[in-house]
């Protein structure tokens, strides 16, 4: 496995997450990118219906983060942070 920069990483996590978008965004909800800690875990934020939804905890697990395991597979978790 190829070794990214940290600046690498944050633009392929941020593209990931942007395809994602549009289908939080079908149920009236977002993501915004926050940061990648050291340990490589993604902060995000989830706004809109996401913010609230009683299965934002399941959508980020099973899907944005195992997502974005699958593409980035140094990516360690996603942890949703309120801003």
């Amino acid at each position: 496995m190829e070794e990214l920069t940290r600046e690498e990483l944050n633009e392929k996590v941020q593209n990931v997450l942007e395809q994602l978008r549009p289908y939080l965004q079908q149920d009236g909800g977002d993501i915004n990118f926050v940061e990648i800690t050291d340990d490589n875990t993604v902060n995000v934020e989830l706004t809109g219906a996401c913010g609230s939804c009683a299965f934002s905890t399941m959508t980020l697990k099973n899907g944005v983060e195992a997502t974005l395991k699958r593409a980035l597979p140094q990516i360690k978790e996603v942890v949703a942070v309120n801003l």
